[in-house]
């Protein structure tokens, strides 16, 4: 079979591999889609510490089980649900948490295992009928994002801000107003992926420059009730906490490069507004089947998200189209 394998930063190879073969209490699925991500861009650049080459990646997983057709989608982040932390419910911040395409291989390929491991803390979810495998590998991104605004607290009512127009940021604005916001704006310094993304999602407002002042504006100075930072952006994450009104919610959903991870921050508007400032780390289980059901009843629209359907073979030229930024959802068909 074919996969598509990272030997090193740089250095990703379509490959000839044999066909995996399960063992016990492992499951064998024939992939049928497995999407992108910037997180693949990033490895594909720089590597990642958790990759012990060589590695078969993807971790946006999608595909039929071999001995019985059964059509499922795979989670991407795997809790030992045994630690102090699992025990507690709090599966997203497991210390001992592996991931599909870091630990263990992943998606680009025609055939893969999934783990034991995955299968006892129920991270193997059938695809509800009518949801196609692509649709289904896009559940993973999602549930990152249910995840980040369950912790914000995003509800009826909010005024929204979402800064990055990248796919996290269209989910982000599809599922704010699934859970009842009143307006969302979409805020992106690159004014053509800003563009395409609000062609897509229709925020109340797109915002392409000074984001502070225009949030301001555009509530009557009193901000945003949630901003979430879905880039990895020190600057956005500051701009986050000059626009968030009174009470407000900040999420910290895109993370830092690790050598630039300080920001600079007004304590005081933290202090005498009330805010609150919230991280955002993957999925758990729960947060998959939740999006594979919100997905299935047509509560967040993914299809539209994904603009390139591409052959493994082409997995590299996907991965250019994300660093790129000129698509959406770049989806592998194996």
């Amino acid at each position: 079979m074919k996969v598509a394998r990272f030997h090193a930063p740089g250095d990703i190879r379509i490959e000839e591999a044999p066909e995996p073969v399960a063992g016990p209490g492992e499951l064998k699925i024939r992939v049928r889609n497995c999407s992108t991500c910037g997180t693949d861009a990033k490895i594909f650049k720089f590597g990642h510490h958790h990759i012990v080459p060589p590695r078969v990646m993807g971790h946006e997983i999608a595909g039929e089980v071999v001995d019985t057709g059964a059509r499922v989608q795979v989670i991407a982040a795997i809790p030992c649900g045994t630690c102090g932390e699992c025990r507690r419910g709090r599966l997203t911040v497991c210390p001992n948490q592996e991931s599909m395409g870091y630990h263990y291989d992943g998606g680009f390929a025609e055939y893969m295992i999934v783990p034991a491991k995955v299968l006892a803390v129920d991270g193997v979810n059938a695809i509800p009928d009518g949801v196609g495998f692509a649709e289904a590998s896009v559940a993973e991104p999602l549930a990152c994002v249910i995840n980040g605004q369950t912790l914000a607290r995003v509800g009826p009512g909010d005024d929204v801000v979402v800064m990055g127009a990248g796919p996290i940021g269209c989910l982000h604005v599809r599922l704010a107003r699934a859970r009842g916001a009143n307006r969302v704006f979409l805020v992106d310094v690159n004014a053509e992926r800003l563009a395409m993304a609000a062609e897509l999602v229709r925020p109340d407002a797109a915002i392409d420059s000074d984001p502070v002042e225009q949030v301001l504006k555009l509530t009557g100075g009193r901000g945003a009730d949630v901003v979430i930072t879905a880039a990895a952006s020190g600057a956005a994450q500051e701009q986050a906490v000059r626009m968030a009104a009174r009470q407000g919610r900040i999420s910290f959903f895109g993370g830092l490069p690790k050598d630039n991870p300080i920001i600079s921050l007004d304590s005081n508007l933290v202090h005498y507004r009330e805010l609150t400032i919230v991280g955002a780390n993957g999925s758990s289980p729960a947060n998959n089947a939740q999006a594979l059901k919100l997905v299935a009843e047509g509560s967040v629209v993914v299809s539209d998200l994904i603009t390139h359907r591409l052959p493994l073979p082409r997995v590299l030229d996907g991965i250019d189209l994300v660093s790129r930024g000129e698509a959406i959802k770049v989806t592998i068909e194996p």
